[in-house]
């Protein structure tokens, strides 16, 4: 059965249809959710997509998880569903709680976009479960609040506990010990700076978001790829 992942619209989310077509290029089926629906409806995962939620008032994220949507994704994330932030939605992933630490503005106060290398760090979380640990991929970031903080207990326990998935190869914004994505405890909560969905056709100059795209339609849908089938950025492109 197709994974059907619902993709939740904010006023001011920009990514939504660019994430859709993306989850729909990797096999599943995508779904829009409005913030002030109650309910996240049947879906095997819920993807939180980037622009600027609310427009940032106050700072990102900060009105977005008050959103009567995000009570359904709190719900359904501690029921054990898969639920993924990108950019944007990260942001509104650790003021919601969902994920720790917090994205702060970036290095220079400078806002940065343009393509950047991620090194795979942990298979623990559906997004990376499918993808070899090492595995270097090519994804754009556009952010002005990208650098990702935490103190040093919170650290520490992401390291020991395998939840940083993805970290910069060249960190292009601040970000502490070069992190781009993290999980919750669970693995089954994800956040990233770098936008796989702007990865996911050639003609963007990169397939290799679609890796990770396959890798989250696999895990949460029937018939699981193996490992084989996923293992680089060639493997994205169909």
């Amino acid at each position: 059965m197709t994974a059907r992942i619902g993709v939740v619209v904010f006023p001011g989310t920009n990514c939504e249809h660019d994430t859709a077509l993306a989850i729909e290029r990797a096999g599943g089926s995508a779904e829009l959710r409005w913030h002030a629906d109650a309910h996240v409806g049947d879906v095997d995962a819920v993807v939180l997509p980037g622009g600027f939620a609310h427009g940032d008032y106050l700072r990102a994220g900060a009105i977005a998880r008050f959103s009567p949507v995000m009570g359904a994704v709190s719900r359904f994330a501690a029921e054990g569903g898969t639920v993924i932030g990108i950019c944007n939605g990260f942001q509104v992933l650790t003021e919601a709680g969902l994920l720790p630490g917090a994205l702060m503005k970036n290095r220079g106060l400078r806002f940065v976009c343009k393509p950047v290398a991620v090194k795979v760090t942990s298979s623990r979380a559906a997004l990376c479960a499918q993808v070899p640990v090492g595995t270097e991929l090519t994804m754009p970031v556009n952010h002005f609040m990208g650098a990702y903080v935490c103190d040093d207990e919170t650290l520490g326990a992401l390291t020991d506990r395998g939840q940083v998935v993805l970290r910069y190869v060249e960190n292009p914004n601040g970000s502490l010990d070069d992190i781009a994505g993290v999980s919750n405890e669970q693995g089954n909560v994800v956040g990233l700076m770098p936008h796989p969905e702007r990865a996911s056709d050639p003609l963007l100059g990169s397939t290799d978001g679609l890796v990770l795209l396959r890798s989250l339609v696999a895990a949460v849908g029937d018939g699981a790829l193996g490992v084989a089938d996923v293992t680089g950025p060639a493997a994205a492109i169909s």
